[in-house]
């Protein structure tokens, strides 16, 4: 990043107090005060944010080629980021309620994000070596990557397509409902009725835990993975699923097959389709 000029040790409380801004860095400041004043770096251009502190409303608006490293957002930075493109958030702690909407090309790594609604409408973003708390991470957003994340969540990912996900732990509820081609691999994820009608998902070395998972899903695929708590399971799913232990109970699959080494109770009742998906208990 080519930057010509440094805004250092400044505190910003004015309504769009560095608006329009470009190829500068802006370090050790403080964006709060009684003006309350909202936009701070909106319409910025080729900027560095370093070591700041920000408590105002919609501080990064419409930004274009932006860093954000080793800062904080509190609680009071509603919207934060908002419209911009080409980001890079880095080793930051940020608070804020509708955290990242509407962007393209923003990869965050070694942060730390509170922020009830995270990344919404998003396309091509990738988070590394983070944690997030988030009650709905990511709706309707596409080709976003995590790894090494720690997430604790509800209602995730869901309206989502192209997702990938490695080595992360997920403890949420809902999670990739009416999701399309996603693809999670050596990871856990914890919740409560899995990924309903989701299309082409697929678990590689996962272990998966919670009530009634993978129910009405299409094109679902289990690779070597292992299911704890799971009853319920891939109802009105069409599903190849190979599953090492045991899974308490499976309810009516659409079709394919799931071999597994044990089952609590095969469930064929009630059906309102034809379901024809077999269940393999695999010889020991």
């Amino acid at each position: 990043m080519n930057l010509k000029d440094t805004i250092e040790n400044k505190t910003y409380d004015e309504e769009r107090a560095l608006y329009n801004l470009k190829d500068t860095e802006v370090r050790n400041c403080t964006f709060a005060g009684p003006k309350d004043g909202e936009s701070v770096l909106k319409e910025t251009r080729n900027i560095r944010v370093i070591d700041s502190k920000f408590s105002l409303r919609y501080p990064l608006w419409h930004a274009q080629k932006y860093e954000l490293i080793h800062s904080t957002f509190d609680d009071k930075t509603r919207a934060p980021i908002w419209y911009s493109n080409d980001g890079l958030i880095d080793d930051c702690v940020l608070n804020g309620v509708k955290l990242l909407r509407e962007c393209n090309n923003t990869e965050i790594k070694n942060t730390t994000i509170i922020s009830p609604e995270f990344g919404w409408k998003c396309n091509n973003v990738n988070v590394e070596n983070s944690k997030i708390i988030s009650e709905y991470i990511f709706l309707d957003s596409k080709n976003v990557k995590l790894k090494n994340v720690k997430l604790q969540g509800k209602y995730s990912f869901q309206y989502m397509e192209n997702l990938e996900i490695e080595k992360c732990e997920l403890d949420t509820k809902d999670a990739f409902w009416h999701t399309k081609n996603v693809t999670v691999k050596d990871s856990t994820v914890k919740g409560e009725y899995l990924a309903w009608f989701s299309d082409e998902l697929t678990l590689i070395n996962c272990k998966i835990i919670g009530t009634q998972p993978l129910c009405y899903c299409k094109n679902l695929k289990l690779i070597n993975c292992t299911m704890e708590d799971t009853d319920l399971a891939f109802e009105y799913s069409d599903v190849d699923a190979d599953i090492k232990g045991n899974v308490v109970s499976i309810k009516n699959p659409k079709s394919g097959t799931i071999i597994v080494d044990s089952v609590g109770e095969i469930i064929n009742e009630d059906s309102i389709m034809d379901v024809n998906g077999k269940v393999i208990i695999r010889d020991k």
